[in-house]
């Protein structure tokens, strides 16, 4: 019979962390007497980071006696104190690798449904001092376990604890842990685990983007959207940077020019989906050459790449690339990567775009008139005016191939009509404007422009009725951090690190400007991105979570600490991984 040992609560507080301020309600200690536990909560508990911990689905964590014992041993601790793991429950029995995902359980006057495993959270390591532990919970089989309440009631020490109703399909917690964060995944127990109604939703999620993932490719060797519990991919293309010419340059307007390339040697270039991006490297100055991405803005032939360029205010590399780079120039290219690309369906399609923003979705506008797509279309498009809309011309071309499309055109400057005849309306397009176009809401919504730009038109698209997972968005700024628990703090634009300089391979964050060389101080690539001030992502810290996952550009890394599973093929983790070369990182 499995006992409940201890009640353990704690509120937020504010915890100082390597710099930073963390708000975090990892410390709990034991308390005496009955305790009421209601939907999200035990009494006088509290989370401080809702969207990974607390809610209804994660009211509870509970952990073992016996998974204290056996840290114990293998950390060489005597300091382990009930709470200390984060738990609200700590219990003598209930062991991960024997309850299972729905099983409830009766303890005092409350009912309790198991709902997923802990999830993975560097404050762990914090509490106990230890910043490997998320790594330990996971690869040791130990991680604990949460709980839905389903009967509020009142718990204490000494209560027993009765197994009410066995989960279905019996998939324990440590298979469960196993099944999303280590590799050799069993297709059956991912198959089992889609059949448990009492998993979170989250974690369904996760289960269903790795099922898909197994699943045989029509189109090998493409990479579908990136997210952190995909299967190692192989990306066509070449490593690091390749030397090609520019073959011409085309001015597009007063500010925008199209520059093609092509191979020094007239080989052919690998096929790129549309929506893709080139990194440029180019040496603009005496210090280390820039780095720069530019969406493929046309259907990419076999011999030639364009991508289009506007020259921005007091912009480094697009100043170099329109005063001073000309037809037979060689440049240095990374191949065709990102996963902002269009993707195969039936469902309509909608290209939303403003200024430069349109050249990934013109990419995807040539693959639909390239093959006659029959899908619906909306092309909508903000200018500032008729002398700054690029590809006008063009995309009223390429609309007229397509059995089923529309374009709505605005103008922020005037609605000067159109010498094609294609109407043209003032202003930016608005919720009103969005609603009455009778996009359907299954449709797929694929938008490019400035921060602002996107959330709004984002935002009126999902008021319409279009789900989030439907609706892509690209960034070739800094992308928002993820950085859970961490007290915000005022946007500082990223800088070279303080101190001495590295005396390393370079480093180059090439969304954010920043080249610096590497110096053995910093704990990890993601330490020495956070010196610089860069925004980044991440949760566990300890190459568990692949939030901080990262495209590699060019160079080799080595892990300090070997991940649980190595991420896709082009990418790195970088809260685990050091230089071994210079190193570009699409950061």
């Amino acid at each position: 019979m499995a006992t409940l040992l201890s009640v353990n609560v704690g509120m937020p507080k504010d915890v100082f962390w390597q710099g930073r301020t963390v708000h975090t309600g990892a410390w709990k200690s034991p308390v005496h007497g009955p305790r009421m536990v209601r939907r999200l909560n035990v009494e006088g508990d509290g989370q401080g980071d809702l969207a990974g911990h607390g809610g209804e689905i994660r009211a509870v964590l509970v952990y073992q006696l016996q998974s204290y014992q056996y840290w114990q041993k293998q950390l060489g601790r005597d300091d382990l104190t009930f709470g200390i793991f984060g738990e609200n429950l700590t219990v003598d029995g209930l062991p991960d690798d024997e309850v299972c995902i729905g099983d409830r359980y009766r303890i005092g006057d409350a009912e309790f449904e198991v709902t997923q495993p802990r999830v993975t959270c560097y404050r762990v390591g914090m509490r106990l001092g230890e910043p490997a532990m998320a790594s330990l919970l996971v690869a040791h089989h130990r991680p604990g376990f949460y709980l839905r309440v389903i009967a509020e009631g009142r718990v204490q020490a000494g209560d027993e604890i009765t197994l009410t109703r066995k989960g279905p399909e019996e998939l324990s917690v440590a298979d469960t842990d196993a099944l999303l964060y280590l590799p050799d995944r069993d297709p059956a127990k991912l198959h089992k685990a889609l059949n448990i109604p009492a998993l979170s939703p989250g974690w369904q999620q996760s289960f269903r983007e790795l099922a898909a993932a197994q699943q045989p490719r029509q189109e090998p060797g493409w990479p579908g959207e990136r997210t952190g519990t995909q299967q190692p991919r192989e990306e066509p293309g070449w490593p690091g940077f390749k030397t090609m010419r520019v073959a011409r340059i085309v001015p597009e307007t007063p500010t925008v020019s199209s520059i093609y390339l092509g191979t020094t040697d007239g080989t052919p270039l690998p096929e790129a989906r549309p929506g893709q991006y080139l990194s440029v490297r180019l040496a603009v100055g005496e210090q280390a050459p820039a780095v720069r991405s530019y969406s493929l803005s046309s259907a990419p032939t076999a011999g030639t790449y364009r991508i289009s360029v506007k020259h921005e205010p007091h912009g480094k590399v697009s100043g170099y690339i329109h005063a001073r780079l000309h037809p037979g120039d060689l440049v240095d290219i990374a191949s065709p990567r990102g996963t902002f690309v269009l993707e195969d369906g039936t469902s309509a399609v909608v290209l939303i775009s403003a200024g430069i923003g349109a050249t990934p979705v013109l990419a995807m506008l040539h693959q639909l008139a390239a093959t006659r797509d029959p899908r619906p279309v909306w092309w909508i498009h903000t200018a500032h005016d008729r002398a700054q809309h690029a590809f006008a011309d063009e995309t009223h071309a390429l609309l007229a191939q397509l059995p089923n499309a529309q374009a709505h055109i605005y103008y922020t400057a005037g609605a000067v009509p159109h010498p094609d005849g294609t109407r043209i309306i003032h202003g930016r397009p608005t919720a009103q404007s969005l609603a009455a176009l009778g996009i359907p809401t299954d449709a797929d919504a694929y938008l490019c422009g400035p921060p602002a730009f996107m959330d709004d038109l984002g935002g009126y698209l999902r008021d319409h009725g279009l789900r989030p997972e439907r609706i892509h968005t690209e960034q070739f700024s800094a992308l928002p951090a993820i950085n859970p628990g961490v007290t915000p703090t005022a946007a500082i634009r990223p800088h070279q690190p303080p101190g001495p300089p590295g005396a390393g391979p370079l480093i180059t964050f090439a969304r954010s400007g920043v080249t610096t060389p590497w110096s053995p101080a910093h704990a990890s690539l993601l330490d020495l991105a956070e010196a610089c001030d860069i925004p980044t992502r991440w949760s566990c810290r300890t190459g568990v979570c692949h939030t901080c996952i990262t495209h590699l550009v060019s160079g080799d890394i080595t892990y300090t600490t070997p991940p649980l599973e190595l991420p896709e093929a082009g990418t790195i983790l970088v809260c685990c991984s050091e230089p071994t070369t210079e190193v570009v990182l699409d950061l």
